[in-house]
């Protein structure tokens, strides 16, 4: 009789696909018990009046009544939000003349603006002190009418 085609190797994939199939199968019966005993009050889960999730009920006793128009859903109105003015000053930190653009520090916050020479009123050096306006760019927050101040 010749040997058998079926080598070590062989015999090892067959019985580790037969128990990844076997394991598979498991995993789904359970899953499926798990299913069945699952009741709708183990999902519920309640929000408490600072806004946490918790598993037990709101207390009856400390439901207080609110006006439908005190409740405020939407963005602030305009009137209640200052007008803040929109020129800025600042230092430019580095300017490279060659390329036409650079950075100003904000004097305010000492965040980093962006700016190019396009967007320049008057001709500007490294370190001088400026006024901008900021303007929403593509990459971001841009200098815009960039003017060096007089002193």
């Amino acid at each position: 009789m010749g040997r058998s085609q079926e080598t070590f190797n062989k015999k090892e994939v067959r019985s580790k696909k037969e128990k990844k199939r076997k394991d598979k199968e498991q995993k789904r019966l359970e899953k499926k018990d798990m299913e069945t005993t699952s009741k709708l009050e183990d999902m519920l889960i309640y929000v408490d009046e600072m806004g946490n999730l918790t598993e037990t009920p709101p207390d009856p006793t400390q439901k207080r009544k609110v006006k439908l128009s005190d409740i405020e859903i939407s963005v602030p109105k305009k009137d209640s939000l200052e007008e803040e003015d929109p020129t800025r000053k600042g230092v430019i930190t580095h300017f490279n003349d060659s390329k036409g653009y650079g950075f100003i520090k904000d004097s305010e916050n000492q965040n980093s603006v962006f700016f190019h020479v396009n967007n320049t009123l008057e001709e500007v050096k490294e370190n001088n002190m400026v006024t901008f306006e900021i303007e929403m760019g593509p990459k971001g927050a841009t200098g815009v009418k960039v003017k060096p101040i007089r002193s």
